[in-house]
Parts: C-alpha cells; structure tokens; sequence
C-alpha cells in the first residue's frame, strides 16, 4: 500500500532534499576537517538544540567511531549551567539560523571561560550568533549557506550540516566516495527509502492512531534515534520515548503490559544486534505494533539515509493524523517560553579558584584525588604573592604566541586590547620585552600596527636567538651550528618514516622550528624528537615544545637571552623585570623565561613553587590571563609600576 496525503509545506521542504544533498557534497570542507583533525586526540562537546542536536549528536558519533574519544553531545542549557565543560575539550557550537538565544548565550559563557577551542557551525554567515562570535573573538567559525530558510522542523539544514560533518570525516579517512552521488541511491540495508516507507504504511497507520511511540535503537543509530523523538515531540505528533534496545528490556517493557493499545514500537536495527533483536521482538506481545527501521551498518551513509528516512517517516505520520508539522499553529507562550532572557535567571557559575595552588599542583602531576593540599605549597604561594606586590618593576618580557596572542599554527598579530595595553606600557617608559621562537612576521606586525612604539618594543625572536628593537626586521645570518644541521638530517628522517610533521623550518645559528599536523600531541611528537636527539647522542635539553610546534635550539639559545639584554643594556635590576609565558614546565619553550625570579604563567607554571606561579583564574588562560594580568598593572609616574593584588 502506498502512502499518500495531500502535500504540505514540511513535504515541499523534503522535495529539496536532493539539491540540498548534492550542495553538500559539492562543498569545500577542508577548513572543517582541519578542525576535526586539531580535535583528533581529544573527546569533544557537540553543542546544539532541535535539529541542531540531531547534527551534534551525529558529530560526535562520528567522532567516536573514528577517533575512539568519548565524546558527547549537550544542549545548551547544559554549557550554559556548566561552561566549564568546554575549558579543556574542544567545544563545536552548531546553529543552522543562529538566532537562538540559547546557543548564544552558550557561546558567551563557554568563551568566558576560555576554551581553548570553540567552534561555530551555521548556514548563516549574518546572524546573532556570528555577530556574537566576533564580538567575543578568537571563534573559529564554519559557515555553510543554505538557500532556503528551514520551516518549524529542522530538514536542509540538518542533511547539509550532518553530510558536511560526515564528508570531512571521510576525507580525513581518505574515503572521499563514502556517498553516492544521488540521494535517491541512499539505501536502508539494500532497499531504497521509497520502498521501506512503502512497506512501513500499516505500521504508520496504526502507530498513528495510538498516543505514544517507542523508538528502541542500536547505539551506533543513536543520531537517527534522537532526530525522530525530537521531530515527533517538537511537532506535536506522537509521544516519543527512545531506549536501545537492551535499556528497554530493564523496565520499560511494562508500558506495554500496562498500556498495549497505546503504543507501538519502531526499532533501529543494524546487523551487529539483528540477532539479539530477533529475539527480543518474538517475546514481544502480538498486539503490540512493532517495525523494523533495518540498516546496513553504521557508517555516515548508514546514519545520513536514517535521517533522511526519519524525515519522510514524519511526513507520513503527520499526513495520517493531518497536521503540517513544517508550519504548526504556535502558541504565544511558546514563543515567549522560547526567547525567555536566560542570563537574567541562571546567572554565571561562581568562580571559585584557589589563586594558582590547582594550576601548580596539576603541573607536578600531584591532581586530585591523589593529594591533600599540603601547607607547604599554600605557604610558598603566600611568600611570592608578598614579594611580588611588594616589588616595583621598570621591565616586562612577555612571550608571544598563547600570551600576547592565541596559541596558533597561523601568523595572526596581537588584539587591539593587547595592542593598547602595549602602548600604555611603552607611553609610561617601562622597558618592553617580547621573546617569540617566531621570526620576522611578528616585527612586521608590531611595526605596522603600532609604528609610534615600535623602536620601543625590544624583540628576542626565534627563542631569543636575535634581539634588536621592532623598527628593525632580522637580518639572515652566514653562521652555522653543526649541531643544528645534525637535527635536520635526524627531524628529516622523522618526517619521512610517518612522523606527522607538517614542516620543517631551520633558522641558522638559532633553531630549528617543526611544525606538526593539527591533531598531533606537542608532548607526544617532542617525545620523539628528543628521544631521536638522545640515540644520535646529542643533547636534546634544547628541544622545547609549544602548543603547535617543537623547537630545537643551538646551545646558548633561549628566551632568557633577552632578559639578559635589557640587564645590560638599560642598566636594570634583576629584581625589577617580570615576565610571562604559558608553557612554563620544561620542556616547554617558556621554561626559561619562568626561571626568572619574578614571573607569572597565563596557562602552565613553572614546576618551582618561589616562581612562575599561575595567578590568573582558572577559567582564564593564555591571552585572557595575559589581559587580566595586564589590568593588574598599576603604572608609577617614574617609569616604573607594580602589581595590584591578584585576590580582588
């Protein structure tokens, strides 16, 4: 018997499916997969509501499938109540309009407490959301149009977004032909979606005429799963209850003892559980209606013909009971219960931070719940926190990437916010000091954006190797360290044997810089190096690591060399420079810089307790800290200043 009802808007929406389909499959991903790849050693937070659930949900199935990270999918009440959720795992944002205000104001509170990356998936590039996501800055942003506006029920929208999330997976996985080129040629285990939907028409019928359906599912279907309780609840059409298929068996079998002419079942099968499956519904009673969605696998095309299926299978439902569920009656208090003023009730999270003890210990590898506080630590804290209010200094020497700017693969110059306190700082005579394992992209920068203070700024560029002030590019140098040119040949042979180095960049007589692919752990990749450095019998205490690079450098080089400079140069106390990092644990390329008696970390300390403490809130990290430090600073008429209390 073949389902048919008169054509609706929901069902004018599902005719551009095909377009839509094929949009998708024609669309570049590489900036999403980068992403994806930075994310690969990581468990992510998909964040999303509605349709835009059904995407996260699908994400990070995805995520699992290929990376073995646990991941999960959360509303965005549940960042909002919790942000910190995205304080350490990449976080994915995913709104097709980006004009719900939940999601925004998920963004805002995940970005307040620093995530280290925050993604945003949308089909709008002019939206509240993206608005919102340059206000707030340092948002990756992956803007897909779509043409037309989805109605009540999300349906475009969601196939582009979850075949655009399936592709760059794909591709990661060098399976760019994981799609057929039709979204007609989807199939539900070796028949087409027309033909399941036209065998399913009793089952719709009757389940139709009931109050409730059960959707019992394979884990692996969990995307599909969620999109047909979230189309059938949101649409008014059924009462939607979801279990897999073991869960329904602890419980839940008793609705249908209870309630047998309420309720019908629709299982999501796929050939892993079929068996079990089999003997599950045989023990099911007769009158209960049960049908099987059946899938060949779980793999993206498995999961993306599911929700297409689902969608069709709505349109059938709700020609039955005869409601358009792409344009629904929507009642006043609904709008209002949707646009309700969420900060106004459920204010921020208290940030309650201990000033630098949990940022400490964790770098000593002493985290809970293995260690008791010790008063030992608590008292060292106390000690520095007096001399360092109690000192006066004329020198700063702030490092570059992840404390005057984001931790990053690209050359990206600092913010206006960081730019403006640079300035502040150069106007009132304090010496100025920026150490990078970066070249000349970061004077070009300085000395573009703030031209005024450039002969002011003095630059320790590639980890302090040259050091002139930022009016003056770097000029090559004739010298050779044969130590050096023994590293190229052992990183090089690394990269040849499968080490995911992305580049290889010598800068003779200083260092030598290697890149690695995104997703590669820089704890793991300078393992390797150094462990290479140790068997060629050379000394790998140079190698030095940051969040997108490893850094190999020729005895005598580090970043301390510029503080040695400005002692020299301008004359200056030991005592009266301070400094900055954020990888201040050897081996990180800011260790050096943490050793100085008076320095302060934006993300890991130094593992002394008489320095390199982390003062910042703990929800604050690399150039957030940096600009809550920096409004710390209280400058002093004499070309001086001090630190104001860290604890107000």
């Amino acid at each position: 018997m073949v389902m048919t009802h008169m054509a609706t808007y929901y069902d004018c929406e599902l005719e551009k499916l095909s377009h839509t389909y094929e949009t998708a499959l024609s669309s570049d991903v590489t900036k999403l997969a980068s992403a994806i790849r930075a994310a690969s050693e990581s468990s992510i937070i998909a964040v999303g509501s509605g349709g835009s659930f059904t995407v996260a949900s699908l994400l990070c199935n995805l995520h699992e499938a290929y990376t073995g990270r646990v991941s999960r999918p959360s509303t965005p009440l549940e960042m909002i109540c919790n942000p910190t959720l995205a304080s350490a795992s990449p976080a994915f944002l995913i709104s097709a309009e980006g004009k719900n205000p939940d999601i925004i104001e998920a963004l805002k509170r995940a970005r307040a407490h620093s995530a280290r990356f925050l993604h945003v998936v949308t089909n709008r590039a002019e939206s509240p959301l993206m608005k919102c996501a340059v206000e707030v800055g340092d948002i990756a942003t992956h803007v897909y149009e779509l043409d037309d506006k989805d109605g009540y029920l999300a349906t475009n929208s969601l196939l582009l977004d979850c075949v655009l999330i399936a592709k760059a997976y794909g591709e990661l996985d060098n399976d760019s032909n994981q799609f057929p080129s039709r979204l007609e040629s989807l199939q539900l285990q070796g028949q087409s979606i027309g033909s399941w939907l036209n065998g399913a028409s009793d089952f719709v019928t009757t389940a139709s005429s009931r109050q409730g359906l059960l959707v019992v599912f394979s884990p692996q279907l969990r995307p599909v799963a969620a999109d047909l309780e979230s189309k059938l609840s949101e649409a008014a059409l059924l009462h939607c209850q979801l279990a897999d298929i073991r869960s329904f068996a602890h419980g839940r079998h008793l609705w249908l003892a209870e309630r047998p002419n309420d309720c019908a079942i629709l299982a999501l099968i796929e050939p892993s559980l079929a068996g079990l499956w089999t003997e599950m519904a045989a023990l099911l009673p007769s009158e209960i209606p049960t049908h099987v969605m059946p899938f060949a696998g779980s793999k993206p095309a498995d999961l993306v013909a599911g929700l297409v299926t689902a969608m069709k299978l709505i349109s059938a439902i709700s020609g039955r009971i005869g409601r358009d569920p792409g344009r629904p009656e929507v009642a006043e208090f609904g709008r209002q219960l949707h646009y309700l003023d969420l900060p106004k009730y459920i204010p921020p999270p208290k940030r309650d931070y201990d000033r630098g003890e949990h940022a400490k210990y964790a770098v000593l590898g002493a985290q809970w719940p293995s260690v008791g506080r010790v008063g030992y630590v608590r008292r060292s804290l106390r000690k520095f926190e007096t001399s360092l209010y109690n000192q006066t200094f004329r020198a700063v020497v702030f490092d570059y990437d992840g404390t005057l700017c984001s931790s990053q693969s690209t050359d990206e110059p600092p913010t206006a916010a960081v730019l403006k306190h640079l300035r502040r700082l150069v106007d009132a005579n304090i010496l100025v000091g920026i150490a990078s394992g970066r070249g000349g992209s970061i004077q070009e920068h300085l000395c573009a954006l703030i031209p005024e203070a450039a002969s002011k700024l003095h630059l320790g560029l590639y980890n302090g190797g040259w050091i002139a002030d930022a009016s003056i590019p770097p000029t090559a140098s004739t010298d050779v360290s044969e130590f050096l040119s023994h590293v190229m040949r052992i990183v090089g042979r690394l990269k040849l044997i499968g080490v995911p180095i992305a580049t290889i960049r010598p800068t003779q007589p200083y260092q030598v810089s290697v890149r690695f692919h995104a997703g590669a752990r820089s704890d793991e990749v300078w393992t390797v190096i150094a462990d290479s450095l140790r068997q060629a019998g050379l000394d790998f205490s140079g190698a030095v690591k940051s969040k997108h690079s490893v850094d190999i450098l020729a005895p005598g080089i580090n970043k301390s060399r510029l503080v040695a400079y400005l002692i020299e140069k301008f004359k200056v106390d030991p005592y009266e420079i301070l400094t900055f990092g954020d990888e201040g644990a050897w081996p990180g390329n800011d260790a050096a810089l943490l050793e100085h008696r008076f320095s302060l970390s934006v993300d890991q300390p130094s593992r002394r307790l008489d320095r390199g403490w982390k003062l910042a809130p703990d929800h604050k990290r690399d150039v957030d800290a940096m600009l809550w430090y920096l409004d710390h600073f209280e400058l002093l008429e004499n070309g001086s200043f001090r630190i104001r209390d860290l604890s107000v």
